[in-house]
């Protein structure tokens, strides 16, 4: 039933429905009592999402209004769970005091109102948020129409620390971007969403995109909006901003204003990031690599959690965007390199950082809660805490010399307002409650009206157990109790056999009766309960005020404290990276403005830590240089074949991520790195097809190589894997071809290239920077050996026959494959191939294969296994055969 229909409704009802038609896109988290309620389809929605009963209150327009809630003390895990699948919630609250409602008289219902609008970019509470991931909220803008005109820009804000950055963008890499982000919300021009050319971006993004009025995206009030929040008379002192990223951020804030109503955010002065100054890496490059996220969606098995050993929040998200965001600039990527290199040289001192940083509050989110007014005693105490160990931190660098990134952030924690920390450490008490109106978070001494006021009503506690006492002196009754609730107050309390001997007694007042007890009042008892209502609410207002006062003194000192939350961020990633390099054996790599690609004994830095927790086994490192041969303007491309389960795509991912972590500022699994800077990252690995759209498996390989033909430049970095293998062996054969031409002439890339067509590797007779490379395999009494090492050459086959006898394919399947496979070489070896391959000019160079004259020689040799010979053997062998090739034929 729709909840804005209704002729008569009651007057709570009536309230209700006028809420709920001013936030139609939202459930509405109506609050009664200790309680959230929802109604009609709001309730059954929240019912199913949540799995909490169903229940009837009242009627409308003749049939029941359906009902479900959700205790207030527990509502942040039914919001994280409503805002997990996808739902934006409403947050009604009452407004006013009951008691005030009361005096209106008649019908009168306590007013409510939302004060918040809950969407998955929006959340600040902690209980609702993983500690090492940013919560982004974006938005993307567009202005001067379609077309090529077109001129796009994103904005992205992280509520939950202030972080606020503009960046412009285009159509063709917009999903590229945003994906980069990871945002839990996009909010983006109803227009936009609406227009054909976009389609595919929102089909990817689904859930994510929020659509706003395109009036919201104004580009020519955007920047008078951006300095009216911002207190400032002109943004020339942000940066030089285009019109579209004034667009896009103006969204944003007018967004914050919709769901955030009267809390104003503490964000940060927008910032630009220009998008040649990271690396470019496409969504499905991204998802090939499992970068942050495996392709089932999980941090556990992605390069992120490999890397991870950060000991605060605040230093894992950094280090989640940093991976997620490698710089392009060298002298960028050397100035963390240099934050790594200088905890290095120091282990002792490294140690002694990371210790003291371990466990540290998570001070960002703390002040972004404070600045929302949604904060409690715990996030001053964050502040306390964090500004103690800041000034531990800097003790332990005293004197000590560091440049650049360090040097910056020795500079912000020297900064941090001590006199705040003496302030605070004055004021608050060890132990915190969660919540300021639990009071109790001001220490002794803290002030003397508050000293009073606890005095009283700690004395009087006192006295009603001293009056409890006397009452049962006088009456006889040891049973007797003095108790309190929220609806009677305190209440002399008796089991029911012995009310009569109170009710004969003067002084005791009746008051309730139960099933098995009997409830009296006394003036005295009223006036020690007034006296305590008094003492406790005169303390909780004074502790209200100071949480008040101490606020604004955080507040005060928001820059500041910011600056050196960063700071302590930047520490956190150097010391773990250093303790990665340091465990790992990682090296630093030299990043420069060249176009080399020389990788000495590299490693998997996920597959090397798997294979160890696994098996124990060392990781088999490899080589690979891609560097522009002798004489060459362009970078080499490498044509790897060898067996399925030989390694292929492991090395060809293993040197993709080297240069995500060289150019993130971390050192590599290697022996020696020099990377020339990657501006583009691409990545085809992997087979998967997409459904929803109705394209197979090739047809997404094709969709994801045009991508990379049609973009790849010079300072490209391509990982291709097995182009061509989705259709007919023929069709597939002439793809991967010309795609490796393409790649060689056309777009000039570095470039690492896996394939089971084995007649490609005659392509480097005449593609200058093309070399084979192939993955070592070893025959043993009929059994395969993969030995997982890359060297030069050509494989002379694929072994897929002995790999699929070690997946368990029946004995006699894999018998009838043997005789089948034997049958196709000999026809092979018999029969010239197909005509088209004479007119490609690789294959038209080749001459036909002359049919094999059987021989002695060649059937002596046949028989012989390198591998099993001693060095006796060898040498009879060698004669042997000498001496048969000295025989006439």
């Amino acid at each position: 039933m729709n909840a804005a229909a209704g002729s008569a409704p009651t007057p709570m009802m009536a309230q209700y429905i006028e809420i709920k038609a001013a936030n139609p896109d939202c459930l509405l988290f109506y609050r009664m009592g200790d309680f959230y309620e929802l109604f009609f389809d709001d309730a059954s929605v929240a019912s199913q999402a949540l799995g909490i009963a169903l229940t009837r209150r009242g009627k409308h327009l003749g049939q029941d209004i359906p009902m479900a809630g959700v205790p207030v003390v527990s509502a942040d895990d039914y919001l994280q769970k409503l805002i997990g699948l996808g739902h934006r919630v409403a947050v009604c609250e009452q407004i006013e005091d009951p008691a005030e409602a009361r005096k209106r008289g008649g019908k009168s219902v306590v007013r409510r109102d939302v004060v918040r609008l809950v969407t998955p970019g929006t959340i600040t509470e902690e209980t609702l948020l993983e500690p090492g991931r940013p919560n982004y909220l974006a938005a993307l803008s567009r202005l001067g129409g379609t077309g090529d005109k077109a001129e796009f820009a994103l904005a992205w804000t992280d509520l939950s620390t202030g972080l606020f950055r503009l960046s412009p963008t285009s159509r063709e890499r917009c999903l590229a971007d945003i994906l980069a982000l990871e945002p839990s919300e996009i909010v983006v021009p109803d227009t936009l969403q609406a227009d054909p050319e976009m389609a595919p971006v929102f089909k990817r993004l689904g859930r994510l995109a929020t659509p706003e009025p395109a009036p919201l995206f104004d580009g020519t009030s955007a920047e008078e909006r951006l300095c009216r929040f911002f207190g400032v008379a002109t943004l020339s002192g942000f940066g030089d901003f285009s019109r579209a990223e004034m667009s896009a951020a103006a969204a944003l804030l007018a967004y914050l204003k919709k769901t955030q109503l009267a809390a104003r955010p503490a964000l940060e002065r927008p910032r630009r990031v220009d998008p040649g100054a990271v690396m470019l890496i496409d969504p499905a490059t991204r998802a090939s690599l499992e970068l942050t996220r495996t392709l089932s969606g999980k941090r556990q098995g992605s390069l992120l959690a490999a890397i991870d050993r950060t000991v605060t929040g605040a230093g894992s998200r950094l280090l989640a965007t940093r991976l997620a965001l490698p710089l392009t600039d060298p002298a960028a990527i050397a100035a963390r390199q240099a934050s790594v290199a200088f905890l290095l040289a120091d282990r002792a001192r490294a140690h002694a950082l990371r210790e003291a940083l371990r466990g540290l509050p998570d001070l960002e989110r703390a002040l972004s809660r404070l600045s929302l007014d949604r904060a409690g005693p715990r996030d001053l105490g964050a502040v306390r805490e964090t500004l103690g160990r800041a000034a531990a931190v800097s003790g332990l660098f005293e004197g000590a010399e560091a440049e650049a990134e360090l040097a910056q952030a020795f500079a912000a924690l020297a900064a941090l307002p001590q006199g705040l920390a003496q302030r605070l450490e004055s004021q608050l008490a060890d132990d915190l409650p969660l919540l300021k109106r639990e009071g109790g978070f001001l220490r002794e001494g803290a002030a003397a009206e508050l000293d009073e006021a606890r005095a009283l009503r700690d004395r009087s506690r006192k006295v009603v157990a001293d009056l409890q006492a006397r009452y049962c002196q006088e009456t006889g009754l040891r049973s007797l109790k003095i108790r309190h609730n929220n609806v009677l107050g305190y209440f002399v309390e008796v089991p029911e056999a012995q009310g009569p001997t109170l009710l004969a007694r003067e002084g005791f007042n009746h008051r309730q009766t139960l099933a098995s007890a009997m409830r009296f009042s006394t003036l005295e008892l009223a006036d020690l309960e007034m006296r305590i209502v008094e003492a406790g609410a005169t303390a909780l207002k004074i502790e209200l005020e100071a949480f008040e006062a101490l606020r604004a003194a955080v507040l005060a000192e928001m820059e500041a404290l910011r600056r050196g939350a960063e700071a302590l961020a930047v520490l956190d990633v150097s010391a773990a990276l250093a303790e990665l390099a340091s465990a790992g054996d990682w090296v630093r790599p030299l990043v420069d403005d060249s176009l080399a690609f020389a990788v000495e004994c590299g490693r998997h830095p996920v597959v090397e830590v798997a294979l160890k927790a696994s098996t124990g086994e060392p990781f088999v490192a490899n080589d690979c240089d891609l560097s522009p041969p002798a004489g060459e303007k362009a970078g080499a491309i490498w044509l790897l074949t060898g067996p399925n389960m030989g390694g292929k795509s492991t090395f060809l991912r293993q040197n993709a991520l080297i240069a995500v972590l060289a150019q993130m500022g971390a050192y590599v699994p290697a022996t020696k790195a020099h990377i020339g800077v990657v501006d583009r990252l691409f990545s085809r690995v992997g087979a998967s097809d997409d459904l929803a759209e109705g394209r197979s498996t090739f047809m997404v390989e094709m969709v994801e190589t045009a991508a990379i033909l049609n973009q790849a430049g010079p300072r490209t970095l391509v990982i291709l894997d097995e182009i061509g293998r989705g259709t007919a062996t023929y069709d597939g054969l002439s793809i991967a071809f010309a795609a490796i031409e393409h790649l060689h002439e056309v777009n000039r890339a570095r470039a690492l290239f896996a394939t089971h067509y084995h007649e490609m590797t005659a392509l480097s007779a005449r593609l200058s920077r093309l070399k084979n490379a192939t993955m070592r395999v070893k025959e043993w009494e009929g059994e395969v050996l993969f030995l997982h090492e890359v060297t030069a050459g050509v494989a002379d086959r694929s072994y897929g026959i002995q790999v699929a006898r070690l997946a368990g394919l029946p004995a006699a399947v894999v018998a009838r494959a043997k005789d089948v496979l034997k049958q196709l070489e000999k026809g092979e070896r018999g029969e010239r191939r197909a005509t088209f391959l004479d007119d490609l000019p690789l294959f038209a160079a080749r001459p036909a294969a002359p049919e094999p004259v059987a021989s002695p020689l060649a059937e002596a040799l046949e028989g012989i296994d390198p591998d099993a010979l001693t060095p006796r053997e060898a040498l009879e062998a060698l004669y042997r055969l000498k001496g048969l090739a000295r025989e006439k034929p």
